[in-house]
């Protein structure tokens, strides 16, 4: 139960009395908080300002006008405040300092106060028994540190007053307010018009999980849907921990005729832990409406074998878990225990085609698929973490077609490449499928209900939404050796990068909506890996399908291959497009394939014949009769038939 004190000019703020549980943030960092909700005493520039303070936001490489990396006073003095208007009266618990975002300049906040008011204009600091409550702040620019009120108190406005700060620096910080929303029994209207925005429909586990209660949740699916789901490892991480995927298909236990191969990746930077529960949602939604028939996801279920990684990282996430959702900082357990930044870890198959292309000066001369791995990465020396070599030796098992690779810390897809020519720092880098790839990204951020908002705030310092909220990456900044590229380039996977969210660790209270915002993306894009045309290349004699047939489409100069079984696919733009399929001891074969609108692939089969050398180098090893037919041809060739 609240306790309140009744309010008059000696008595600014209601206090409470009760339990000492911190609330959830207000929203500073996930931008709940909106600009026109901070305001401060002064600020140096617009660029330092104080919508800049928010907790975790990032400056530019540049100390840039506009997007400053904190909010910095415009003077050194203990009469410095940064305001934040929570709108209602809120329970206010705590406080949560970072230091200034700067490549060039050190500035943190070492102590400060707080003070409380209802109107903005009468205020009270925070007591400690009969003082003020002094708190302290950082010892450096990253890491957060949490304030706790010493008694949780109603108010309505909150103010932070820096008393002492890094000698050599200014006034600076970036900050979260941990506060419970309360209504207010003297107003109606303010019960009446809340505006959260509601929690999801559906009944699923929002909360965070660790490595236990993980594998606790994967377990539950499995057992509610065991016909349709089914759990497998890839490998472990240096600490040990397994790496689970779960599969989520009509026979899930193995590669089905035709049937393409999805999959979803989540927690390659253990500390952007959105992806993570996302796939967990994913699964449960996935079995739930498969049991209630949604038509949907039935059809997805039973077309397409899907793939759900939701932690690639599991030693960095745990790390991350352990400071919890603001206390984690922008970097703790981004990294492998070995400090190995798993989306630089691939080998980088870009530079090794490029520099061949140049030396052939005919770039049709030079493989633009499967690319093989260079020695060095498969030495025993080589700078590779466990979890990488697991994900490769997954990809060279499974026949996958298409993939996304969930991020978080911004609102945005990235296609490849990823890697830019000549290490430019920035520069559009696309593929031959480039046009595909942006329809990918595109389907992604236009359903995303956050990304695709013309009015919302950009994270950062970047303006993604005048892309369209879609950007080559090496548009945005190179990446050598990402998992998107050696998809690409050593398999036949077609793979983007979802940045989630602003915020990389978003509180449990915030799962619920974020599930909503992703939900719609997540299966629109899964059903994208129905697009362009499939189909079996076989023997002509033998009817067995044709593993390793190279599929060359005419005007784009990426070639996919056939799978074990001789089943492919080729993502590809609505069109009517040349196709020409060979394998070694066939002739090639040719044919013109249609492809629609709408997301269900156009069949095209390829029956190959075998040249005649070939032919008859098979009966011989089986001892059988050269047929007349044969014979003639090898004679015609003027090939021995005997």
């Amino acid at each position: 139960n609240l306790t309140l004190n009744t309010p008059d000019k000696h008595s600014p703020v209601f206090t409470f009395f009760g339990s000492q549980d911190a609330c959830p943030p207000l929203g500073l960092e996930s931008l709940r908080v909106d600009d026109s909700q901070i305001q401060a005493s002064s600020y140096q520039r617009m660029g330092l300002g104080p919508h800049r303070g928010r907790l975790n936001i990032q400056s530019g490489i540049e100390d840039g006008d506009m997007y400053d990396g904190a909010w910095c006073a415009m003077h050194r003095d203990q009469h410095q405040w940064l305001e934040v208007d929570a709108l209602h009266l809120t329970r206010f618990t705590g406080v949560i300092l970072q230091g200034r975002n700067s490549i060039w300049s050190w500035d943190w906040v070492t102590t400060y106060k707080v003070q409380l008011s209802n109107d903005s204009v009468t205020w009270s600091s925070c007591m400690n028994g009969t003082q003020e409550a002094i708190f302290e702040g950082n010892q450096n620019p990253e890491i957060p540190v949490l304030g706790r009120l010493p008694v949780p108190t109603v108010a309505r406005f909150i103010r932070i007053n820096p008393q002492s700060w890094y000698p050599n620096g200014t006034v600076c910080l970036r900050a979260e307010v941990l506060g419970c929303r309360v209504d207010d029994p003297a107003n109606r209207l303010d019960s009446e018009g809340d505006t959260v925005s509601p929690d999801s429909l559906d009944s699923l586990d929002f909360r965070h999980h660790n490595y236990t209660e993980m594998r606790k949740l994967m377990r539950s699916v499995a057992e509610e849907c065991p016909d349709i789901t089914h759990i497998y490892t890839i490998g472990k991480s240096y600490l040990g921990l397994k790496l689970y995927v779960m599969v989520i298909s009509d026979n899930p236990t193995k590669h089905e005729l035709g049937e393409p191969e999805f999959r979803y990746v989540a927690g390659m930077h253990g500390n952007e832990v959105l992806g993570r529960e996302l796939v967990l949602n994913l699964m449960q939604y996935l079995c739930k409406e498969y049991k209630k028939g949604n038509r949907r996801v039935v059809r997805l279920v039973t077309e397409t074998r899907i793939h759900l990684l939701p932690s690639m990282n599991p030693d960095g996430y745990e790390s991350a878990y352990e400071k919890g959702s603001e206390l984690a900082g922008w970097a703790e357990g981004r990294y492998t225990v070995e400090g190995i930044d798993l989306n630089h870890n691939f080998p980088d198959l870009n530079n090794i085609m490029w520099q061949a292309q140049e030396k052939a000066g005919d770039a049709t001369k030079v493989a633009n698929h499967y690319i093989p791995m260079p020695e060095y990465y498969t030495e025993e020396d080589a700078t590779v973490a466990p979890e990488t070599r697991a994900v490769i030796n997954w990809m060279q098992e499974i026949p996958f077609v298409l993939s996304a690779n969930l991020h978080g810390g911004e609102l945005v897809v990235t296609y490849p490449y990823d890697c830019t020519r000549d290490w430019a720092p920035q520069e559009d880098t696309p593929t031959a499928d480039n046009a595909f790839f942006r329809w990918l990204a595109t389907v992604y951020a236009s359903t995303n209900l956050v990304m695709s908002n013309p009015n919302r705030r950009h994270c950062h310092y970047e303006d993604f939404q005048r892309h369209h909220n879609i950007i080559n990456g090496g548009a945005w900044h190179t990446v050598p050796g990402s998992m998107n590229d050696f998809s690409y380039l050593h398999h036949n996977c077609f793979e983007v990068t979802v940045e989630l969210s602003c915020d990389k660790f978003p509180h449990a209270s915030e799962l619920p909506i974020e599930w909503e915002n992703n939900k719609e993306s997540l299966l629109v894009y899964m059903e994208q890996v129905h697009r362009g045309i499939k189909g079996v290349i076989r023997d002509k004699v033998t009817k067995k399908g044709i593993p390793d047939a190279i599929v060359k489409v005419e005007d784009h100069s990426h070639d996919i291959r056939s799978a074990a079984d001789g089943d492919y696919w080729r993502l590809l733009n609505p069109g009517e497009y040349k196709v020409v399929v060979w394998a070694e001891g066939y002739f090639p074969s040719m044919r013109r394939c249609q492809v629609g609108v709408e997301p269900r692939p156009m069949i095209c089969d390829f029956t190959l014949t075998q040249t005649p050398i070939e032919r008859l180098k098979e009966i011989r090893a089986s001892g059988g009769k050269v047929p007349q037919d044969l014979q003639l041809r090898l004679r015609l060739r003027g090939q021995p038939a005997g």
